[in-house]
Parts: C-alpha cells; sequence; structure tokens
C-alpha cells in the first residue's frame, strides 16, 4: 500500500495524507497503469454525466492536467523546447532543463492536446477512452524507467536505479484488465501495441537528440502515448 499511495502522489496532487518515501514507489515502479486507474476513472466519472461531447473532451482535458498536477505536462513543454532548440547535444539539453518556456514547449503542448481533446471527442464510448488512454500513458513512462538511459543525475537516474527489465512486462500485465471494458477487443489491442511503439520511438529520438532519457522526457511520453492513443481509438 505504501508503494501504492507514493505512486499516486508522485504522479497525482491528491490528498492522500502523510508524503510516503519515493522509494517505496521506485522499487515497484512496475506500478504505474495501477495510477492511470485511478485517474481515468476519477476524470470519467464526472465526465459520464456530460451528454455534450465537445464540453465532455474538453472537461476531460482540463480535469486530466487539474488531477495531475501538471506534472507530465510541464515535462511535455520542456521536452518540445529541447526538440526544438538548435545546436549540439548540450545545447539541446540546456533547453530541454531551462526553466523558460520557448516556442518548441507551446507548439508541442497545444499539438498534443489539440489531438487529446479531437480523439476524445470522436471517441465512444468516451469514458473508457479516458481509462485506456490514461494506462497506457503510464504503461510507456514504465517501459521508459526501465530502459531509457540517463544523461544525467536526476529523479529519473532514481527511479531507473531501481527499475528492471522485466518491470514493463509486468506493467502489460497490469495493462490487460482493460480488455474487461465494453469497448471492441480491436481498440484494446491497437492501444496496446501503440503504447508500446510510443515510448520506443522517443527512447530512440531522445538518445539522438539528447544522448539519454531525463525525467522531462518519460513525462513527455505520458502525454504524446495518451494522445497517440485515444486518437487511435477513435479512428478504428
Amino acid at each position: 500500500m505504501k508503494s501504492v499511495l507514493s505512486l499516486l502522489q508522485f504522479t497525482t496532487i491528491l490528498p492522500l495524507g502523510k508524503p510516503q518515501d519515493l522509494k517505496h514507489f521506485a522499487k515497484r515502479s512496475y506500478l504505474y497503469p495501477l495510477a492511470g486507474y485511478v485517474i481515468g476513472t476519477l476524470v470519467a466519472l464526472p465526465v459520464f454525466f456530460i451528454a455534450n461531447p465537445t464540453i465532455a473532451a474538453a472537461v476531460t482535458v482540463a480535469l486530466i492536467i487539474l488531477i495531475t498536477g501538471a506534472h507530465h505536462f510541464d515535462g511535455l513543454m520542456d521536452f518540445g523546447d529541447g526538440l526544438m532548440a538548435h545546436g549540439d547535444k548540450e545545447k539541446r539539453i540546456q533547453a530541454l532543463t531551462d526553466r523558460n518556456v520557448g516556442a518548441g514547449a507551446i507548439a508541442l503542448a497545444i499539438i498534443c492536446t489539440l489531438l487529446l481533446f479531437a480523439g476524445l471527442r470522436e471517441s465512444v464510448p468516451m469514458v473508457c477512452s479516458i481509462v485506456i488512454g490514461e494506462v497506457c500513458a503510464k504503461f510507456s513512462m514504465a517501459f521508459l524507467t526501465a530502459y531509457g538511459k540517463p544523461f544525467h543525475e536526476g529523479m529519473h537516474s532514481y527511479l531507473h536505479l531501481f527499475a528492471k527489465p522485466v518491470y514493463p512486462a509486468i506493467s502489460f500485465l497490469l495493462c490487460l484488465p482493460l480488455f474487461l471494458l465494453p469497448v471492441p477487443p480491436i481498440k484494446i489491442f491497437s492501444s496496446m501495441v501503440l503504447m508500446i511503439i510510443c515510448p520506443m520511438i522517443l527512447q530512440g529520438v531522445a538518445d539522438r537528440v539528447f544522448g539519454g532519457i531525463n525525467g522531462d522526457v518519460v513525462g513527455a511520453s505520458n502525454e504524446i502515448t495518451r494522445a497517440v492513443v485515444v486518437v487511435g481509438i477513435a479512428l478504428l
């Protein structure tokens, strides 16, 4: 239970009592998908009662950002700055870790938000897409936590230190209950394919551009994977 509480305190701003040592979660980072179920359910419950799909999609995006404290969204924006920066790896890393917000951050944030909104707007049922997208997004974080080589000391390097190669496999098993949702199995299967492909591509890009992974890249993977999965569900 301490590991789950530590996970939720790390991924959300929910009032969960006394702060738990992050080490409890670090030793079991394969639990990431559990946070997806919790966040997805908390968002889906109020959205279920909104009949207008456009408003429901907008409320979904807002609630996700609020419940997560924009923690991973911030990583997405930092990743955008680093990705769009000109120069060698050192200059790109400087842009990635700089506190200032540049055009790359805004551009990537807008792109992901628009894709997520559009995907949700066309998803039926939307509440299921919310849960699926959130769980798959958290799997991508477990994947990069285990397999992403850190390029400097920080939150990611700390979590990576405890992660084992088998952890993503355990995380994948935690995603299997998604097949119980009233959604065609092909959509769930496709979502799981995308949740693996997205972090793999991001890992390749980050290795080439930054020479490795940091917490911002992992956070960006959460946001990008969620948007891609939801759009995939809408298109099938």
